[in-house]
């Protein structure tokens, strides 16, 4: 029997020894050691090779499933189920953080919406004629909340205020869905102006303001002013007033002086037909729907250029 091994480029070659050759110590070849091996080592090596047979390579591993192959191979109950219990597990996380940051993102869009209509800019819409041609009925605007606070109220600006005098005369008698009111509350939708107005400042606190000139125009301290923004075919006034504004208080008119409910017509009301700056939401600064007429409102400063201080 032969038995051939590798050893860092050394070939041993043991060969039984026959009876006819010497027993003897065997002559040193010049290229490889050649050592002999007794027949208990050849015994040995045998045995060796017959354990290997029958053990296979080496111990079982742990992790190995003794139905052969690794831990839960072909089997449906093994951890295979686990793996898939995992995953969905994985997956329904994933869904959970997902939906979690869209409510975040949602509630802080609703937040910074409040915070944007509770202090900077409010949308209204138009509930009638007196402000046209500026402003027609069912107009959108947006109105600045920085007026009066941060910034001064001042002649020619368009405000929108509270109608705490109830100047109104007729009122929607259909209260919206708590929906809508919910959009407004947070500024999703425009404010609803049944309980607000939409005017334009002609006189502040100190001025006196009066009508008619010879001209038919208002005058304002005295000057008599040119209103551009009046409706084409409007008069500046068809009656005659000679008013005071008290302090915190505002004298305002309709753009459409023929169809507007103004200070003119409110002296014996609670506040005399002036405004409280107080109540004031606003000024509006731009038309924003419908978008064809879409249109920034300045002050038209040049109307009060020439108006001195009361």
């Amino acid at each position: 029997m032969r038995d051939g091994r590798c050893h860092s480029g050394h070939v041993s070659d043991t060969t039984r020894p026959s009876a006819n050759e010497p027993t003897g110590p065997q002559p040193t070849v010049s290229h490889d050691a050649v050592t002999p091996k007794t027949t208990s080592q050849n015994a040995a090596s045998q045995e060796a090779v017959s354990r290997s047979t029958v053990t296979g390579p080496g111990p079982l591993d742990p992790t190995d499933d003794v139905r052969g192959g690794p831990a839960g191979a072909g089997d449906p109950d093994g951890a295979g189920d686990g793996v898939s219990d995992a995953a969905a597990r994985g997956s329904g996380a994933q869904a959970a953080s997902f939906l979690r940051e869209v409510a975040i993102v949602v509630l802080a869009a609703l937040v910074l919406s409040w915070l944007i209509k509770t202090f900077l800019v409010q949308a209204f819409y138009i509930p009638s004629q007196s402000m046209e041609d500026t402003l027609q009925k069912d107009d959108r605007v947006m109105v600045s909340r920085l007026v009066p606070g941060v910034f001064d109220v001042h002649r020619g600006d368009v405000v929108v205020f509270r109608d705490s005098a109830d100047w109104l005369t007729q009122r929607p008698t259909a209260e919206p869905g708590p929906l809508r009111r919910a959009l407004v509350w947070v500024g999703l939708l425009p404010q609803d102006s049944d309980e607000h107005l939409i005017k334009r400042v002609i006189g502040t606190p100190g001025d006196h303001v009066t009508c008619c000139t010879a001209e038919g125009k208002v005058s304002v301290n005295g000057v008599a002013i040119d209103e551009p923004y009046l409706k084409p075919g409007s008069v500046p006034s068809e009656i005659e007033f000679d008013r005071v504004v008290p302090d915190g208080m505002l004298f305002v008119m309709g753009d459409n002086r023929q169809d507007s409910i103004d200070s003119r017509y409110h002296e014996n009301d609670g506040n005399g037909g002036f405004v409280p700056i107080d109540e004031v939401t606003g000024t509006a600064f731009v038309l924003v729907w419908p978008f064809d007429r879409f249109t920034w409102m300045t002050n038209p400063g040049e109307v009060f250029a020439d108006v001195p201080a009361p």
